[in-house]
């Protein structure tokens, strides 16, 4: 698709891979596809709820979510099914691939969270990265992982992320 929204009525699959095999895979409605960024709207896929401390996902959240071709992140705007914003979460992915209806995304581990109101920006899963080993194996993907994550921060910090999504 080009510079226009979204065929209404149409349902993709978004396929999160992480380590090479698929961590979860969920259908989603497709919003806008500009040729650059892709945004998807989705309810929380994962069963129960999943509290992180400095957020819950529930039943009932609604994720729109920003992807990039060019770009080696993900940002996912969560709101309460009641429309409040809770916050974005970042994901640093290697560049979204959309194959027909299925718009596969490759996690690199680290995350970023940036509560609604700006006040909250959270790295984490840096432990994880580390682990990952991704550094020895592809160090150039390792090094566009870092910076995207701190680009992402960077923004969070300054002038927030509602405009990136916007």
């Amino acid at each position: 698709m080009s510079a226009k929204s979204a065929d209404s009525g149409t349902t993709w699959t978004v396929a999160l891979v992480k380590g090479g095999r698929t961590k979860i895979r969920y259908p989603a409605e497709p919003i806008e596809d500009d040729g650059t960024r892709i945004t998807v709207r989705a309810p929380w896929a994962a069963p129960g709820v999943r509290d992180f401390g400095f957020v819950r996902f529930e039943p009932g959240d609604v994720f729109t979510e920003h992807y990039w071709r060019d770009r080696w992140y993900a940002v996912k705007e969560v709101r309460t099914g009641g429309g409040r914003l809770k916050g974005w979460y970042c994901d640093i992915t290697r560049p979204a691939l959309l194959r027909g209806t299925e718009l596969l995304v490759e996690d690199l581990d680290l995350d970023l969270w940036v509560s609604a109101d700006g006040s909250s920006v959270l790295r984490l899963d840096e432990d994880e990265f580390e682990e990952s080993g991704l550094a020895g194996r592809d160090p150039l993907a390792a090094e566009a992982a870092v910076r995207a994550l701190d680009e992402l921060e960077h923004l969070a910090r300054t002038e927030g992320l509602a405009g990136l999504v916007a």
